[in-house]
């Protein structure tokens, strides 16, 4: 089956070694010339070919047993794809070609326009690359001498000529026509085209066993390793995908653009899972795969070989050298239970970082301590520098920082905490902070800053800070400096809308008599079927735009000024707040003790030093006939 004809050969200048034309008949093109290369001892990048002939051959064995090929034409090869042959393990297929090898003319017209064929993995694609800095002139003889160059480099990779390749006659006709048109073509870039796809296999999958609620994530060698971090429970929520087992699937076969068949391997079955599961693990079976997902949050256990979900853990202590940090998560419904209570020793071990949902730790916080829950009791102490975190928060002894909504300390030595309800036993120093705060009995040295309310029942000792600051949440210091920041600008676009207000009113004043006097000309001439003069509309036409400019204005106006009362009325509000603060020390005043009430607009700081002795308990800042501001005793 003649395909392609000969290319015409330029002459060529004479060199040393010359092949003597040589045509022979081969089904690997590559093989023949590097044989013809070495019998001339030359470099085989200085021979050249012309395809004479192409033929295919095809044949379907039948098992394992092989039958003689039969020449083959396309429309043959269009037949047997139309039927799923190609795809038939037993069909096999071929080619052979005549050429015609020569030495290279060194003088082509092509020798600077560098193609090259490529191919992926699987042979199923193959590419045509024109690399980068190529060049040629447009000659009449191109467009057949392009499909010549490609497939003479597509017999070199053993890729068949004829099949699978029907987008390249399209791709040869668009590069002829942007030569044709340039005349002399240059390629600034690289530039690929597929020119070839075959039947593409799709590959085997083996079986796999995946354990997503393992969280611990790799590492890479610049990170440093977190090694407390052992994930001695792993926090799972309702639903979430435990474990996965995927289903070995078998590939399907393929052909590539060679002629060879691509025959899938047998899916390997090595991790079918040996383990079971109880009520708390669902399990979803689909064609593809097994899902084993959680019933409810706790936290993933394997006893034996059984995977359960579970959401109470006893453990002695929370150490480096025991279980490690636990970060199951506060949503995790996680409960834990400490239960060393060794004064010397620590529950929390140093450094240790704990995250549950609920926890109820016997004993001691140690240093650099991070414990997060929704629900905290801690019986013994907590370091300096540990910090703990709860809506509901209970502890004994307190030396560290301890942020939540509710609070309870028996005891606070020197520690500080931030919260919104804080009821203290005893206090020996420290720093709080909430929007209520209630002290039983009150030492020295204690710092309390609360929006609303502070309450000392038997004051013990001197030197405290008792402070209102309605804006003691960072949100609200935002909220108020965004406030006055609105307020600043809106005041500055109501200046300058009533300057244009008072503008435009002058203007519809002082033309007033001249647009009523044209109007009643305009309603003269339009009642009498005259034609309207050009001027007198033109007047008309501008004044209503004035008129209708003034109106829009005078909206936006109103607009701004509600808004800006929304805003001060919204400012007013933080300052309200703190004329319903209340101090309050039900026990006498002793010692040198100071009451601070910061207001808000203006801002401004009142204090005020009970005398030793004093049986005033109810202190509130109130606002004189003056203007000024004192703190004064008032009733409850």
């Amino acid at each position: 089956m003649a395909l392609f004809g000969s290319s015409t050969k330029s002459s060529s200048k004479k060199s040393s070694k010359k092949i003597r034309p040589t045509v022979v008949r081969t089904q690997n093109v590559a093989k023949e010339l590097m044989t013809i290369a070495k019998s001339y001892d030359m470099n085989v990048n200085k021979i050249d070919f012309n395809i004479l002939e192409v033929q295919m051959y095809m044949r379907m064995n039948n098992g394992d047993k092989e039958v003689d090929w039969e020449e083959a034409t396309i429309e043959d090869i269009s037949e047997l794809e139309d039927k799923g042959a190609l795809l038939d393990k037993n069909f096999q297929i071929k080619q052979m070609y005549e050429i015609e090898i020569f030495s290279k003319v060194k003088d082509s017209p092509y020798n600077d326009f560098n193609l090259s064929i490529g191919a992926n993995a699987t042979k199923c694609k193959v590419y045509l690359s024109i690399k980068e800095g190529s060049k040629v002139s447009y000659n009449p003889n191109f467009k057949q001498d392009l499909l010549i160059l490609i497939n003479k480099s597509k017999v070199r990779a053993n890729i068949l000529i004829g099949i699978f390749d029907e987008i390249l006659s399209e791709l040869v006709s668009k590069i002829d026509a942007y030569v044709r048109v340039a005349e002399n073509a240059y390629y600034e870039k690289n530039e690929t085209y597929l020119i070839a796809e075959a039947y593409e296999p799709t590959p085997t999958t083996n079986d796999k066993l995946i354990f997503h609620y393992n969280k611990k994530e790799a590492v890479s060698e610049l990170e440093k390793v977190d090694y407390s971090n052992r994930s001695f429970i792993q926090g799972v929520h309702k639903d979430e995908l435990l474990i996965e087992y995927l289903k070995p699937k078998e590939g399907t076969p393929g052909r590539n653009c060679r002629g060879e068949f691509m025959e899938p391997k047998e899916p390997l079955e090595d991790n079918i899972p040996s383990f079971t599961t109880d009520e708390t693990i669902n399990i979803i079976d689909s064609d593809n795969n097994i899902e084993y997902r959680a019933v409810e949050n706790g936290y993933i256990a394997l006893d034996g070989s059984l995977y359960t979900i579970k959401s109470d853990v006893d453990v002695g202590e929370i150490t480096f050298k025991t279980t490690g940090s636990i970060e199951a998560g506060v949503n995790s419904d996680v409960n834990i239970s400490v239960k060393e209570t060794d004064s010397v020793k620590d529950a929390i071990g140093t450094g240790m970082v704990v995250e549950v949902s609920e926890i109820e730790i016997d004993g001691n916080v140690g240093s650099n301590a991070k414990v997060t829950a929704l629900k905290a009791t801690i019986g013994g102490q907590t370091h300096k520098t540990a910090r703990v975190k709860a809506d509901n928060l209970q502890i004994n002894v307190h030396k560290g920082n301890a942020y939540g909504k509710i609070i309870n300390v028996t005891r606070l030595e020197h520690g500080e905490i931030d919260g919104d309800v804080v009821e203290i036993s005893q206090a020996v120093g420290g720093h709080i902070r909430a929007k209520e705060i209630s002290i039983e009995l009150c030492g020295s040295y204690v710092n309390a800053t609360a929006s609303r309310v502070i309450e000392i029942k038997k004051l013990q000792g001197s030197e405290n800070v008792f402070t209102i600051d309605p804006l003691l949440k960072k949100s609200d210091q935002a909220g108020l400096g965004e406030n006055k920041d609105k307020i600043l600008d809106l005041e500055k676009a109501v200046k300058n809308i009533k300057k244009e207000i008072d503008k435009y009113k002058k203007l519809v004043k002082d033309n007033q008599v001249t647009f009523n006097n044209v109007k009643k000309r305009l309603i003269h001439y339009k009642k009498n079927g005259v034609k309207m003069p050009l001027s007198f509309v033109k007047q008309f036409k501008q004044f209503n735009k004035v008129v209708e400019h003034l109106v829009n204005i005078q909206k936006e106006s109103e607009i701004k000024n509600d808004q800006l009362t929304l805003l001060t009325t919204k400012t007013a509000s933080f300052q309200d707040n703190i004329f319903d603060a209340r101090i309050i020390n039900r026990d006498k005043w002793i010692g040198h003790n100071e009451i601070i009430f910061k207001l808000v607009d203006p801002p401004i700081k009142v204090s005020f030093n009970p005398l030793e002795g004093s049986l005033d308990k109810i202190f509130a800042i109130v606002e004189q006939e003056d203007g000024s501001y004192e703190i004064e005793a008032v009733r409850e």
